[in-house]
């Protein structure tokens, strides 16, 4: 057998999600080839340690035996090469980030850039998504750590810092005459949404507002070239830059009621010992918290 190790670890993965389908896709590899990986390791040893069934895999006696042996060594050696590696330093790797849309205008841009400049052989991967697409990444280990709404966060594999209070405000066309404060449940304004899966779609929606939504955008950008066509309004973070505003000619009007506020959380995998990028991100973000 060539590389043990490869399917040993394929192995104990499948065997804490007690899915093949699932361990693949954390793993980032097809079902199929990590069927096959099994299917050597099971060879080789000469005995199933999975059984079938409706709602996933379990172990066979066999597979308790080796589980029982490889799982607590392996975790081990993690451990040591996690040791080591914080010991030295780390001046070089790969993280990767999720971020939802909103957050890359006024937050993020400050926390990579004072991240990156005192690690420049690290490379970063950034990734705006939705709030829900963020969760996801993190979840399936596809990214390192992710920035989102709390409100979108509901599994308990996942461990969270909070960061700090987001509160939402109107983006209107400079030249609409709109008072400095707004009561949205008083007046009912034509809106530019998020789409329904989103976290600021669905908090609008959870107010109790009749929201009269004339457009949908996926993107901040194009949100506001709507808004400064003069379609309609929409509901954005109050600490959006004014600078941007300005390029679109708009402005912000303070929302009195509802109280529309969100507490930007980090988030990782809770079942997995972080990398020290991974930890340094996150007092990076902290002392960046507005």
């Amino acid at each position: 057998m060539e590389n043990p190790d490869r399917q040993l670890r394929y192995f104990v993965k499948i065997a804490e999600l007690k899915s093949l389908s699932r361990a693949a896709e954390t793993l980032g590899l097809t079902q199929s080839g990590i069927s096959r990986q099994l299917a050597v390791l099971e060879t080789y040893l000469g005995k199933p340690l999975f059984l079938r069934t409706g709602r996933g895999v379990e172990l066979t006696d066999a597979g308790e035996k080796l589980l029982a042996v490889v799982k607590p060594a392996y975790a081990g050696i993690d451990d040591a090469l996690d040791t080591v590696r914080d010991r030295e330093g780390v001046t070089q790797g790969h993280v990767r980030l999720a971020v939802i849309h909103t957050l890359s205008y006024y937050f993020m841009s400050d926390v990579v850039a004072e991240f990156m400049s005192q690690r420049e052989n690290v490379n970063l991967s950034l990734m705006g998504r939705s709030s829900p697409e963020v969760v996801a990444l993190v979840e399936s280990g596809k990214a390192d750590i992710g920035f989102v709404y709390d409100s979108a966060v509901t599994s308990a594999d996942l461990a969270s810092t909070p960061l700090f209070e987001d509160e939402m405000c109107i983006i209107a066309p400079v030249a609409d005459d709109l008072p400095p404060e707004l009561d949205l449940t008083a007046a009912s304004y034509r809106l530019i949404g998020f789409p329904p899966h989103y976290a600021l779609r669905r908090m609008l929606e959870n107010c109790g507002l009749h929201l009269d939504v004339v457009a949908e955008a996926e993107t901040v950008d194009a949100m506001l070239k709507l808004v400064s066509s003069r379609i309609g309004y929409c509901v954005l973070p109050s600490q959006i830059p004014d600078r941007l505003l300005a390029d679109y000619g708009l402005q912000k009007r303070r929302i009195v009621r509802p109280r529309l506020r969100r507490r930007v959380i980090a988030i990782v995998r809770g079942d997995r010992r972080l990398p020290p990028l991974v930890q340094d991100l996150i007092k990076v973000a902290l002392t960046r918290v507005p």
